[in-house]
């Protein structure tokens, strides 16, 4: 087999729909032309575990019960403590590069979401420059790329730290716009590395489309209930904007290749915010599931309350201020949670049979505090936890949505019936997928119409609470992919997931690929691939 040369071109959580339907209008005619001649599918995300462990998973082949990472803040086994997965070791398994660099392969490797920089790599990494999610900080290696890229290419114009709320129209045009202008710099950031040697595999991921997801799919919806159609007058669709100048950087890189596999892919999907992940506690607490602490809030801490209203005051700055303290606040941020966090916040483990781990906000978390794992765990493992199991799955499922009778969970997910491996012990036991069907405001976007849902259950009644989170856009576990290139054919290809990618590349580029728990994409690999 001939050693290909393989670039990889994320475009980090682009929504699947609207990337076809901006194909067929001519809103994104490179990727248009890309799905024309090459092979193309969707991405199967891993189920329950589609927002936290895609990126992590995509690297190291293998499922979140093999590499151990879901979230950013992880309970730590025997426990009631989060730890910050920071701190530690980011996943329990390498990288697939660093097969490649065993092997002698160069490999260029430029903002991987969720990635931690490693020393060892056979070729160039820059991590968090422009990313969505900055968990270990900046860096480069080797180390001196760091200056070369702030001298020749700047910061990146948004950063990790996208989130905001009570945007004007003024801001929400600003922020697109430091969104385009982000884009076209890390365009030429991309094409100057990509140019500094023949690399055997060059990746970068752009997430610029995971920041306007997030922040403005009000702006783009005309159907969500934050959508203020007098401020989308003023802003227009961030969305469209930002799909657009995508398309653009993808062909401003592609037209510096020649004889080169190339990957086109959005690991994940976006849609309208959904799911009722701030009523989980109170749910499990209506279902007698779980206690709440006999302390009353009343009682919380000066340090508490102090947070509180500095998030307040946070939430009321102007954008463009927020943009330039947000360095400091993150640091600071960091310092403020140096102490140890409980997983069981508000609830009282001696008396609780589980309690809400996070895992992302369309998907939630369930511990169970079993006898003999947790500390002061509560059921029998056998055919108490069990029954306790069956129960609470059929509770979660007959949720509804109060106003419509909508159904709120989609389905109840068992990490270890899906799942295998050593790091089992630190994903939630069960997995909450909140249904999409319906789109959930926010009342730090709009107050007086966002963020409002009550949850009715044939036990308990209603359950109101309201969405303070500012986001109005989440995700999907369906992504995309194209692939062009030599002997690569047209068409499409069905059955892929975000595990096969990386003994995909491997194959393409004559190392060993087994142990990963995908497999090499079929249609790429074949006819040469053994059977």
């Amino acid at each position: 087999m001939t050693k290909r040369r393989i670039i990889v071109l994320g475009l980090d959580a682009m929504s699947p729909k609207l990337m076809l339907d901006w194909v067929r209008d001519g809103t994104l005619p490179c990727i248009g032309s890309l799905l024309e001649r090459g092979l193309s599918g969707s991405i199967e995300g891993l189920d329950g575990y589609f927002i936290g462990s895609t990126w992590p998973s995509f690297y190291t082949g293998v499922s979140p019960a093999k590499h151990g990472f879901h979230y950013q803040h992880q309970l730590v086994p025997g426990t009631y403590q989060l730890h910050d997965v920071a701190d530690g070791e980011p996943t329990r398994c390498p990288p697939f590069w660093c097969r490649l660099g065993d092997a002698g392969l160069r490999v260029a490797l430029l903002d991987i979401p969720l990635s931690r920089l490693d020393p060892a790599v056979n070729g160039i990494q820059v991590v968090e420059w422009g990313v969505h999610d900055d968990l270990y900080g900046p860096g480069t290696q080797p180390p001196e790329l760091q200056s070369e890229i702030a001298s020749k290419f700047g910061p990146h114009l948004v950063g990790a730290k996208c989130d905001g709320a009570s945007r004007t129209a003024t801001d929400y045009c600003e922020f697109t716009d430091r969104l385009v202008q982000s884009i076209a710099t890390k365009t030429n950031l991309t094409r100057h590395l990509l140019a500094r040697e023949s690399w055997d595999l060059f990746v970068q991921v752009f997430s610029e489309s995971h920041c306007v997801g997030h922040q403005c799919w009000h702006l783009h919806e005309v159907e969500h209930p934050g959508h203020d159609p007098t401020l989308a007058a003023t802003s227009g669709d961030p969305v469209r904007r930002v799909y657009k100048a995508l398309d653009n950087a993808i062909s401003e890189i592609l037209a510096d290749v020649s004889d080169a596999t190339v990957i086109v892919m959005s690991a994940h999907g976006m849609t309208h915010w959904y799911g009722a992940q701030f009523l989980l506690r109170d749910v499990l607490i209506r279902l007698g599931a779980a206690m709440p602490l006999p302390t009353p809030v009343s009682t919380r801490g000066a340090r508490d309350v102090l947070l509180e209203l500095a998030g307040a005051g946070w939430r009321r700055l102007p954008v463009s201020l927020r943009h330039r303290l947000a360095p400091l606040r993150s640091r600071l941020g960091r310092v403020s949670n140096a102490g140890p966090r409980l997983a069981t916040a508000g609830l009282e483990p001696s008396l609780s049979l589980c309690f809400p781990l996070s895992n992302g906000m369309g998907t939630s978390g369930i511990r169970l505090n079993v006898t003999g794992r947790e500390p002061q765990g509560r059921l029998q493992a056998g055919v108490e936890l069990e029954a306790f199991v069956a129960s609470l799955t059929a509770d979660l499922l007959a949720l509804e949505e109060a106003t419509t009778g909508a159904r709120l969970v989609h389905r109840v997910v068992r990490t270890a019936d899906t799942y295998t491996g050593p790091c089992l012990d630190v994903l939630p036991d069960l997995v909450v997928e909140w249904s999409r069907d319906r789109a959930v405001g926010s009342s730090l976007v709009n107050e007086d119409r966002g963020g409002e849902l009550a949850v009715r259950h044939p036990r308990f009644g209603t359950v109101t609470g309201v969405n303070r989170y500012g986001r109005t856009g989440e995700h999907t576990p369906d992504g995309w992919f194209i692939v062009t290139g030599p002997n690569v054919p047209t068409g499409v290809e069905r059955e892929v997931g975000i595990l096969d990618f990386a003994p995909t590349i491997c194959w393409l580029l004559g190392v060993q690929h087994e142990g990963f728990d995908g497999k090499p994409i079929k249609r790429i690999c074949e006819p040469e691939s053994p059977t």
